[in-house]
């Protein structure tokens, strides 16, 4: 059972469990078209409980602990490490043609999609770019795709790259930064809606300290060390 708690979220067999504020509507839409259903059919409204639940657990926004030591990259989005190499910013960042350290992170349709600041600072930019909405797993996706682009002056020097990038069912990027604000590593900024993809470029110098296929977990997964002479990490599915 569910009910409100007064804080925008709801008590879900008994646990607290917030929502983003931007997916409240569709849940309460979703809620309403499987009451709807049900008075037709109660398989219909069973199968609109479930999308019912489903657009719940979406748009879910839990806390998280944020690991605060300075020059720690952490993860912006929850998803899968989907890539780890070198490229090139998006030029409407103005952080130079150098290849950088780039680490993407996917998020399917059942991850948590409220996106956080990968380390403190100041926001230095912001470039929306319309586009495609291709799938966000192929690498193309972050020159081709429907994306949101920030670019976070760091407070030593240097600036790292936050691209929100649209997916195939995605089609809304919900982004609630203004440029010149001071903000901290963890903090929810934004989300995308539904399934997508969030890039991260890095100084250079930066150290991955993830694996492809290793799911991160935003504002607690530790992506990358900004100054670290290790070498790149290894996995392997066991």
């Amino acid at each position: 059972m569910a009910a409100a708690n007064g804080d925008g979220g709801f008590i879900v067999m008994g646990v607290s469990v917030r929502l983003a504020r931007e997916g409240r509507p569709f849940v309460a839409g979703f809620a309403a078209a499987a009451a709807a259903l049900w008075l037709l059919s109660p398989w219909l409204g069973a199968v609109g409980a479930v999308l019912a639940a489903w657009c719940f657990w979406f748009f879910r926004d839990p806390d998280r602990t944020t690991p605060l030591r300075e020059g720690l990259a952490i993860a912006p989005a929850d998803g899968v490490v989907q890539s780890i190499g070198d490229a090139r910013p998006p030029p409407e960042l103005d952080m130079g043609t150098a290849p950088v350290l780039r680490i993407a992170v996917f998020m399917n349709v059942f991850d948590c999609h409220v996106n956080r600041l990968p380390h403190d600072g100041r926001i230095g930019r912001l470039a929306y770019t319309p586009g495609r909405f291709v799938n966000a797993s192929l690498d193309k996706a972050s020159e081709e795709n429907e994306r949101q682009a920030i670019r976070l002056d760091l407070p030593g020097g240097g600036a790292m790259g936050v691209v929100q990038i649209a997916g195939l069912v995605a089609r809304r990027i919900v982004c609630r930064l203004e440029e010149g604000w001071e903000v901290r590593a963890g903090e929810r900024f934004g989300l995308i809606r539904f399934g997508s993809r969030v890039d991260l470029y890095l100084p250079p110098g930066a150290a991955p300290l993830v694996v492809v296929g290793q799911r991160s977990v935003a504002g607690e997964t530790v992506l990358a060390e900004l100054a670290s002479d290790e070498k790149p990490r290894r996995g392997e599915v066991r």
